[in-house]
């Protein structure tokens, strides 16, 4: 059942969908659509195709199969809002806007600025029809953050992280407006709509789901970009041990496993059965031929919702989870997919990030960046397409995370290098060709490049009275 169909009873929903998903003309030689899925903090180990063996994730998988799996494709950040801000600026977390999770009243993140040129913005001024479906968390209500001010024609959802815990909420944004759903949270009720349903009747994730078939076949006959930003498998971090909401357990109900587990793998089994419905959707309106759709997540696993990420082994062989600058919290799942565009059965090691969706949007559409913004982006298009022996590469790849205490990364060939705290501790450095599991500190054996690595760690970090080490 689409979306339409399940909010037909909120009175003036429907029309204003339609409106906003009214389709136009179909232009002459279209250039492809882009299809951006970003789950919340799946782990580097949680696909089948990156070695889960618990977890059912076939349409993923096929997914890998048919397209080009990355083997060293990396987040933004190790938390939410850095990482969204990273994907859709194009800029580090060193130089962009929003760099940490910190909350705004009532309701959000720090908004992005108007001077910020997001992916949206890019695109539609290039001509296509853009949406954002699911979790946002770069501004709350109001704020210049909201979505429809930063590009986006359509926006369903939530606007602010905590909110985006609750899986049953009362309320999502369509665009500005409130959407009343039919979930009941316990009194008193939270001015930012976090909590723990009491009565559960609408799964976000589902209506998420429908809502992106809806885009799709709304705009089926013009160029289009859609933002869908699944909540799985993010916990519900107000619901305590009970954090892993999902309506049923699925093929894990009699598994012999504990109740946070059962309900982890079924949120992700849940959430690669979606991604199947898309691909599928696609291929049945005969858009898939010209649709890019890259897959990835926004940062390394949990440990919330009484979950346990070493339960399914879900950061691989990698060190570190969520809020950790070691591999296992930064370096994610990534797959890209598209029969007409992407040949299939790829293995990439070509070291890239999500900051490298801006200027890979721009080569797709066929626009030029702007050369008065400084981006940290390189189109993955060479790659993509098949031809990765015109593939530019990064110099280096830099990272900084302001909490517990602070700290830094860079990627830098082989190399990878963490400081913490941030500026003042001592480096430590790691050869991942030869240590994948950052076991090895060979900081002393190599003072050279430690000392490479400190001059970047002091050019790509851009000071911001926004954000200090805390």
């Amino acid at each position: 059942m689409s979306l339409v169909l399940r909010l037909v009873w909120l009175p003036g929903l429907v029309p204003l969908l339609l409106a906003a998903c009214t389709p136009t003309a179909e232009p002459a030689n279209p250039p492809p659509n882009l299809i951006i899925i970003l789950a919340d903090d799946l782990g580097y180990g949680d696909l089948g195709a990156y070695g889960q063996e618990r977890i059912q994730t076939p349409r993923l998988d096929r997914m890998a199969a048919e397209g080009l799996r990355f083997t060293q494709f990396y987040a933004g950040s190790t938390v939410c809002a850095p990482s969204r801000s990273v994907l859709m600026t194009g800029q580090h977390v060193g130089r962009t806007h929003v760099r940490g999770n910190r909350e705004m009243q009532p309701m959000g993140q720090e908004p992005l600025p108007d001077s910020v040129l997001t992916v949206a913005e890019l695109l539609r001024h290039a001509g296509y029809r853009t949406g954002l479906i699911g979790k946002w968390g770069l501004g709350g209500p109001g704020t210049s953050g909201v979505p429809t001010r930063q590009g986006f024609d359509y926006f369903f959802g939530y606007l602010g992280q905590r909110h985006a815990h609750n899986y049953y909420p009362e309320f999502l944004f369509f665009n500005e407006t409130r959407v009343p759903l039919a979930n009941r949270l316990p009194e008193p009720r939270r001015p930012d709509g976090a909590g723990q349903a009491v009565e559960k009747v609408q799964y976000s994730h589902d209506l998420f789901a429908d809502s992106a078939l809806v885009f799709i076949e709304r705009h089926r006959d013009e160029p289009f970009f859609l933002y869908l930003a699944l909540t799985i498998p993010h916990a519900n971090n107000e619901a305590g041990d009970e954090g892993m909401e999902v309506p049923d357990y699925g093929p894990y109900a009699d598994r012999d496993w504990p109740e946070p587990a059962k309900g982890a793998a079924a949120m992700i089994t849940r959430m690669d059965r979606d991604v199947g419905r898309l691909l599928d959707r696609l291929t049945e309106l005969g858009l898939a031929e010209n649709t890019l759709v890259l897959f990835s997540s926004d940062n390394g696993p949990h440990r919330e919702g009484g979950h346990d990420p070493d339960f399914f082994d879900s950061n691989g062989p990698l060190r570190g989870i969520k809020r950790d600058l070691y591999e296992g919290g930064i370096r994610v799942p990534a797959i890209a997919w598209g029969p007409g565009l992407v040949p299939g059965g790829g293995v990439s090691d070509h070291v890239a990030y999500l900051g490298d969706v801006m200027a890979t949007a721009a080569d797709m559409a066929g626009v030029p960046l702007p050369d008065t913004i400084a981006f940290d982006s390189i189109s993955l298009w060479p790659t993509l397409t098949g031809n990765p022996a015109a593939q530019p590469a990064h110099d280096y790849l830099y990272w900084e995370f302001y909490e517990r205490g602070s700290a830094q990364a860079v990627r830098m060939g082989p190399w990878k290098a963490v400081r913490q705290p941030m500026f003042t501790g001592a480096i430590e450095l790691y050869n991942l060709e030869e240590d994948l599991g950052e076991t090895r500190d060979v900081a002393a054996a190599h003072p050279d490049v430690v000392a490479q690595v400190e001059g970047i760690m002091a050019v790509a970090h851009v000071p911001s009275p926004l954000w200090q080490p805390r």
